[in-house]
């Protein structure tokens, strides 16, 4: 008999005994935990769940804040100096609204760490205004859109006051670390043969953008050339100098800006400079610096030569083919000693060179993209802002305000321009370091 016969044809009267032969299988018990629905789990751990943290809802124009922050916030380090900062209590040195925009900053980054639904920044927003009033412009009753760049440079400004009090000691200032850029400039004018030479800290590179320019280590090179007029001792009025700069000291995170914006005078207003600059997912920035820090990458250099190089199956000397002094190549990246957020602590970035707290590590000039801060639109005071982020597991994230969204790797460098879809206004680096 089998399991799909017909009873009506077996000619079973009632009442008839039946034996059934077979085994019978064990009484399936109920499972001692029953099934965990993501939603059901604690929201820290919903965040891990998700693998990336919350949005920001925009307040009324905010998206320019939204996409310094998010930027920002992919930063460790900077998260860990901001947590000590917040157990410190406010130094002397500070003044109450950066210390409140300070406390705040930390706040917030907390807030999308453990926040699985979008985060309204009110607070952060009140005293970003309250500090700099320009970002609470109004026009007709809406506050208006601002520049992200801006944002972002009065941000850091901030945080590199604050920071500085903190442990001064063992970290003199963390911003400059994180990002400070030391510069040495060559001062000379033809005309009377002066010449001098100046050093300045910055925290961005400027990547100028001409009809010359197709590519980001192009606009670079534009940028660390400038032309200035003033006054000349020798020859008794102004005349015109030529500025010529190199990096001398470089950051854990490198930010540069694209020079997109500029003032139109038949217009007043700002307009945009629409055309396309690519730029890589790695960077080599060893063409740019003087011949003291080349002199100082150049054994971190050949070691990470070397190690990438057995990864690739070389001998020891030869030379990889992603790496090479005086070039820079658009790769995948695949491989790299540090990933999109990996822990670093970086401490110093005097002489190219950062400082573990249990090992020493040297900067290569190597950097990876880990975060790119977009716009939209035809002018910076309208348009749209967006942030795309590298997370710590190496996929990345478009964080659109309140709707984070994943991305693929091979659509970030995609974001280069020349049309009306969103493109990169500011690109952060994460250097690329090895043990020593």
């Amino acid at each position: 008999m089998q399991d799909d016969s017909d009873w009506s044809m077996l000619g079973v009267k009632q009442g008839q005994r039946l034996m059934m032969m077979g085994t019978a299988d064990e009484i399936v018990k109920a499972p001692e935990k029953g099934p965990v629905f993501v939603e059901d789990l604690p929201e820290e751990e919903q965040v891990l769940s998700l693998g990336h943290s919350a949005g920001l809802f925009n307040l009324g124009n905010t998206c320019y804040m939204n996409s310094t922050i998010q930027c920002l916030h992919s930063v460790p380090e900077l998260k860990s100096a901001l947590i000590k900062y917040s157990q410190s209590g406010r130094s002397n040195d500070v003044d109450q609204s950066s210390h409140m925009l300070t406390v705040a900053t930390s706040e917030l980054f907390n807030d999308l760490d453990k926040s699985v639904k979008p985060v309204a920044p009110m607070q952060f927003w009140m005293l970003l205004r309250k500090k700099y009033p320009q970002f609470g412009q109004l026009h007709n009753g809406t506050f208006m859109q601002q520049d992200a760049e801006e944002c972002w440079t009065q941000l850091l400004y901030t945080l590199s006051q604050s920071l500085r009090s903190v442990n001064a000691s063992e970290i003199p200032d963390t911003v400059k670390a994180l990002f400070g850029i030391d510069i040495v400039s060559r001062v000379h004018c033809q005309e009377s043969g002066e010449e001098s030479s100046e050093t300045e800290s910055i925290y961005a590179l400027k990547c100028h953008i001409s009809h010359e320019v197709n590519h980001l280590h192009e606009g670079l090179k534009h940028g660390l050339k400038s032309e200035l007029e003033k006054a000349s001792p020798a020859l008794g009025r102004s005349a015109v100098y030529l500025k010529e700069s190199c990096i001398n000291g470089l950051p854990g995170y490198l930010t540069i800006q694209f020079v997109r914006f500029f003032w139109k005078r038949e217009s007043n207003q700002k307009a945009k400079i629409l055309r396309k600059v690519d730029y890589p997912l790695e960077l080599d920035v060893y063409d740019f610096c003087s011949d003291d820090l080349r002199k100082k990458l150049d054994a971190p250099r050949q070691k990470l030569r070397d190690e990438e190089g057995k990864k690739l199956g070389l001998k020891g000397g030869e030379k990889s083919s992603n790496l090479k002094d005086n070039d820079v190549k658009m790769t995948e990246a695949e491989g790299s000693a540090s990933n999109g957020s990996g822990e670093s602590s970086v401490a110093s970035s005097q002489d190219g060179v950062t400082t573990d707290t249990d090992k020493e590590t040297h900067l290569t000039g190597i950097y990876d993209l880990v975060a790119v801060l977009t716009h939209k639109g035809r002018s910076a005071d309208s348009g749209h802002y967006v942030a795309w982020v590298k997370q710590g597991s190496g996929k990345w994230i478009e964080y659109d305000d309140d709707n984070p969204l994943p991305q693929r790797e091979e659509d970030i460098t995609k974001l280069s321009g020349g049309g009306d879809w969103h493109m990169a206004y500011i690109c952060m680096y994460k250097a690329r370091s090895i043990s020593m």
